[in-house]
């Protein structure tokens, strides 16, 4: 049997959806929801700087932006920044700026927050060791980070042939991110995608994962 071909979700795929990305019920309410638990598990203030990594079209930020102090909202797709950029105008926000931005790539020189978040897009990133070095790296002492991702899946929340990471096992994500210099590593399910597929209706369980940097 032959090895189906991996098709990578690059950015022209968000660059594509980014004008429709928020009218979809499933991200909103996914967003919610993870805006929720992030409340409950982090000490959010006014004073906290902030970094959205994989912002998308900001959804998730724009529920916090007045509980934070300045979010720079990240992302490596253009189409997506875009969004961001007519919603602030839109909204008259003051405290938000877009930047595109791969941290895989490169750091962002001099460049430290007290608080890094990220939803559904560390299973894009080839190299999870890698990404969590780099948000150590770029958190003030005492900075919290917060990631929202799907538990491990057998793939067919993107489709076998996708090349992403399959979801994550928590006690393995955890060892990665404490090994990356994090503590307090804490896990909370926070939401369920739900897919209809060939066999029957599925459930895809969403994590929030905090840890701290001391």
């Amino acid at each position: 049997m032959s090895t189906p071909e991996k098709v990578v979700l690059d950015t022209t795929h968000f660059d594509s959806k980014a004008r429709q990305w928020d009218e979809n019920p499933v991200f909103q309410e996914r967003a919610r929801k993870i805006a929720d638990a992030l409340r409950a598990m982090v000490p959010l203030s006014t004073r906290m700087s902030a970094l959205d990594y994989g912002s998308g079209s900001g959804l998730l930020s724009f529920p916090l932006k007045d509980e934070l102090g300045f979010i720079t909202l990240a992302d490596t797709s253009a189409g997506m920044l875009d969004v961001v950029r007519e919603k602030i105008a839109a909204q008259g926000v003051k405290n938000m700026a877009p930047l595109q931005a791969d941290l895989s790539a490169a750091a962002l020189p001099d460049t430290r927050f007290d608080l890094i978040y990220s939803s559904m897009a560390l299973h894009h990133i080839p190299d999870t060791d890698a990404i969590l070095e780099s948000f150590h790296a770029h958190l003030n002492p005492g900075g919290w980070l917060a990631i929202a991702d799907l538990d491990q899946e057998d793939g067919s929340f993107h489709g076998i042939e996708v090349d992403v990471h399959h979801g994550f096992d928590r006690e393995a994500l955890a060892e990665k991110t404490r090994r990356a210099g994090f503590t307090h590593v804490a896990f909370r399910t926070v939401f369920e995608i739900e897919k209809d597929l060939p066999g029957g209706r599925r459930a895809y369980p969403v994590f929030l994962m905090v840890a701290r940097k001391w």
